[in-house]
């Protein structure tokens, strides 16, 4: 008997759970065609970033202003700023590639964390063809005076901004650093996100002793990391009415297995598919369907949710009580008086 892997994304229907998150892959068209044939369902392109954008548009508008104070006559010849198609015209230029090449959706992606001007091109976007957007949130707040709640409001606000511009579907990314993931998770499903994507590592920077210097220092995932993504997938799971991706972590079929049992839509890789190559996707589809089969699961529909919060057999074990049980059994494992 076949076992059936589809799934369903932001309202998609997906011929599998795997989809290749935003990365160098993605951003090449070679890349892109092998992830494709190995058997990915979906794609998201790397990060369009709100700060390229307004550094084009700034670099434009410094140019119009010099030109037009030089020479007075030079105002007629040049086109207002807001009718000037001006950004990342490459990134445009890929994802119209991208949508010719392949058949699978093309989800591109824009990082920014405040509303603005910027966000028109997620109109853009779609007009160029993106079947979804994911918006990818990456804000630190560094002001002791900035609380909690203004902290999640520039969220909300970004969101719905995004939201009324575009008619495709909308995943946003966000971090795991808030007060109350389930109260954030679901005041953004309901100004318009269709899909979470659990959870964004943000970039952790180091100190280099020599130059004292603050460095960008990227650190790939390691297979532990999915536990973040799983217990949060568990718990909203039955909560929201949307689509939940993991990522983070996803090495293996297992850690596949693992987050639609607890209520994810699909899994998203990235770490994996740098390490191994496209071709990674075909042993983790053929190890999902071995394990699917030996577990006696006809469909991935069947398996997910089974062990979200809501199903599983002790809830307690995705709470506090899990605590006190772990560092029990650590401590008689490893450590004696």
């Amino acid at each position: 008997m076949s076992t059936e892997l589809s799934t369903t994304y932001l309202g998609m229907k997906l011929k599998n759970p795997l989809i290749a998150s935003a990365g160098p892959l993605t951003g090449n068209i070679d890349a892109l065609r092998q992830l494709e044939e190995s058997g990915i369902a979906a794609v998201v392109m790397p990060s369009l970033f709100e700060e390229q954008i307004e550094h084009d548009e700034a670099e434009i508008d410094r140019l119009y202003r010099y030109q037009a104070e030089s020479y007075a006559e030079s105002l007629s010849y040049f086109p207002e700023t807001e009718h000037y198609s001006k950004g990342p015209q490459e990134y445009l230029d890929l994802l119209q590639e991208a949508k010719s090449e392949l058949s699978v959706p093309v989800i591109a992606s824009l990082n920014g964390h405040t509303p603005g001007g910027w966000t028109r091109y997620a109109q853009m976007l779609e007009e160029a063809g993106a079947d979804a957007l994911e918006l990818n949130i990456y804000f630190v707040p560094t002001d002791c005076g900035m609380d909690s709640l203004e902290v999640e409001q520039r969220y909300v606000d970004l969101v719905a901004s995004v939201r009324q511009s575009i008619d495709i579907p909308l995943a946003v990314k966000i971090g795991s650093q808030f007060t109350s993931i389930p109260n954030i998770a679901y005041r953004l499903m309901t100004v318009g996100a269709d899909g979470l994507v659990l959870f964004n590592r943000f970039l952790e920077p180091d100190l280099d002793l020599e130059t004292l210097q603050i460095i960008p220092d990227l650190v790939l995932s390691q297979p532990y990391e999915v536990r973040l993504p799983l217990r949060w997938i568990a718990i909203l799971r039955d909560q929201l009415q949307c689509s939940l991706a993991a990522t983070s972590g996803i090495h293996h079929a297992a850690d596949v297995s693992r987050v639609l049992l607890v209520g994810a839509d699909v899994a998203m890789l990235t770490t994996a598919l740098l390490k191994k190559g496209p071709r990674h996707v075909e042993t983790i589809l053929v190890d999902l369907v071995n394990w699917l089969s030996e577990n006696e699961y006809v469909s991935v529909e069947q398996l997910k949710g089974s062990m979200s919060r809501a199903n599983c057999p002790d809830p307690s074990a995705l709470e506090r009580a899990n605590y006190m049980k772990a560092l029990t059994s650590y401590t008689k494992e490893y450590w004696y008086p």
